[in-house]
């Protein structure tokens, strides 16, 4: 069962299977939103993907950083993720053409980054999301 359907830019349509949410600065009880903090959120992010989702490949899409008109700290300048950390696993049917398609698709799991805890679906989902090159990114699983 998949939770949303996306359409990638492509035309491809991928399934949501699994969607892990969490707040991207949740639990930080000092400092300040910077370049060295977001660094370890981001690849955090990822080796927590590689870790929990060994079986497909990961792809992590660069999040966008804000930089507010804020006073530097001590750290550098404030430097601001969007609010959401997601982890998602997606399925489509497979890339390699003569395999049959009744046995095979093809998985991929992708980290990144959002504003609101929204579930991707759709055309409306993310561009960036959208943007993905599932055919040199994805790969193909016997069912």
């Amino acid at each position: 069962m998949s939770l949303s359907h996306v359409v990638l830019s492509s035309g491809r349509s991928i399934e949501l299977t699994e969607l892990r949410m969490s707040s991207t600065y949740g639990g930080m009880l000092e400092g300040y939103p910077c370049k060295r903090i977001n660094d370890m959120k981001v690849s955090g992010l990822q080796r927590e993907a590689e870790r929990a989702f060994s079986l497909a490949p990961v792809h992590l899409i660069a999040p966008f950083r804000e930089y507010p008109d804020e006073t530097a700290g001590p750290f550098g300048p404030v430097e601001v993720l969007p609010s959401v950390a997601c982890i998602g696993v997606f399925s489509s049917t497979a890339i390699a053409p003569e395999l049959d398609p009744v046995l095979h698709h093809s998985a991929l799991t992708v980290a990144w980054f959002q504003p609101a805890p929204d579930v991707p679906s759709g055309e409306h989902a993310d561009l960036a999301l959208r943007s993905m090159r599932w055919e040199e990114l994805a790969q193909d699983y016997e069912l």
